[in-house]
């Protein structure tokens, strides 16, 4: 058998193109184009890259608060028993220290939130079913006191005929304080039912406070990330503990001083004000401003000289302003300071979300929030350049 090459033959050699590498070289060139004119662009790729991460966690963010809206009427007390729960965490370990066994902390510490609940409760009942009994005549009292008051200010365009027809007029606004009892009543329902989801997940949750601790920390797969976690829990136990067991006795003292305000000026329900100071204490930048607001109305409606009116609100807010920036300050220190811009939106995010609860709640998120940023990213925290 017998073989000639094609050189031997005297045919012309074919030559084969192969056009898939071809193709594979002109699509690999304009790829490099593409992400050189990428590189090149003024955001470049690392940028698009970030901006995509951050889409992603955006949507994931609306979801879960869009969640956290739908279902407000299990998650507000749920929330609130939690943070409840972790104030008392210092409480719950020295009492577990002493020897006394998780349900009976569980017991003791509920028990003892809805005694402090029942007796606040109590004592503004008398004063709150006054007012609502006397709304009638506190409108037109008020009425009575304001409305020379607003006829002097020119550019608010307010005078009698305001108060006579339409939505302000003063059979509307008698008829609305008269309405008041129906909406608590409308209200009771719902109320009562988040009372018993917030003290059943109290107790449930200090009982297995520890269990719940302790899976976790076992959740993380090293050493290290379990580490970091007990040290971020104790953090939190400690910061929330210590900031509102202060702060509860600052603000009594400062809801005692209300009372004696009150009563040394001259306006009515003294102890009524008192609790409204203490209460509005813990809600940053909005409570001092409403419990101001209503002093004053307050004084207005019950001294006929503007000096007298204005210095129950006047004294108040400067006992407030005080004991805010100057004992507070000195008892807690400067490591746990919150921007106070911070706080502002926080309240203003979650009075919108979740409503009063919501405001009374901003802050120990706030604090939970800071305190775990803090742990996670210790070497970000803010180091003073001082003079050598």
């Amino acid at each position: 058998m017998t073989t000639t090459s094609a050189r031997g033959s005297g045919k012309p050699k074919k030559h084969f193109v192969d056009f898939s590498s071809r193709r594979r070289e002109a699509f690999a060139v304009v790829e490099e184009e593409d992400l050189s004119s990428i590189e090149d662009a003024p955001l470049g790729r690392d940028a698009l890259n970030v901006a995509m991460a951050w889409a992603v966690i955006g949507i994931f963010a609306i979801i879960f608060f869009a969640i956290l809206h739908y279902m407000a009427l299990i998650l507000i007390p749920v929330t609130l028993a939690v943070v409840v729960g972790l104030i008392l965490g210092l409480v719950a370990d020295k009492l577990g220290r002493a020897g006394v066994p998780r349900f009976g902390i569980a017991v003791i510490l509920s028990t003892l939130v809805f005694l402090v609940l029942f007796l606040i409760a109590n004592a503004l009942a008398e004063p709150v079913a006054t007012l609502m009994r006397e709304g009638p005549t506190f409108v037109e009292r008020s009425y009575d006191r304001l409305m020379p008051l607003l006829e002097r200010q020119h550019w608010l365009n307010i005078s009698p005929a305001t108060f006579q027809t339409g939505t302000m007029s003063m059979d509307k606004l008698l008829e609305n304080s008269t309405n008041i009892l129906g909406v608590v009543t409308a209200s009771l329902t719902p109320a009562i039912i988040q009372g018993m989801i917030f003290f059943a997940a109290l107790l449930l949750f200090l009982y297995g406070r520890l269990r719940l601790r302790r899976t976790l920390i076992m959740a993380f797969p090293n050493r290290r990330q379990r580490l970091i976690t007990i040290r971020v829990l104790n953090s939190i136990d400690e910061v929330l503990g210590y900031y509102f067991a202060t702060a509860s006795v600052m603000y009594f003292c400062l809801g005692i001083v209300m009372t004696v305000i009150a009563w040394m000026c001259g306006l009515s329900m003294p102890v009524l004000w008192g609790m409204f100071a203490f209460l509005s204490s813990f809600i940053p930048f909005l409570g001092i401003t409403l419990m101001t607001i209503s002093v004053a109305i307050a004084g207005i409606i019950t001294h006929d000289a503007i000096f007298l009116a204005l210095l129950p609100a006047f004294l108040f807010f400067t006992v407030h302003l005080a004991m805010e920036n100057l004992i507070f300050p000195a008892v807690m220190g400067r490591q746990w300071e919150i921007n106070p811009f911070v706080v502002f939106l926080a309240i203003l995010f979650w009075t919108w979300m979740w409503g009063a609860v919501g405001a009374m709640l901003a802050l120990p998120l706030s604090l939970i929030l800071m305190t775990v940023l803090a742990e996670l990213f210790p070497e970000r925290k803010a180091t003073p350049n001082l003079p050598g």
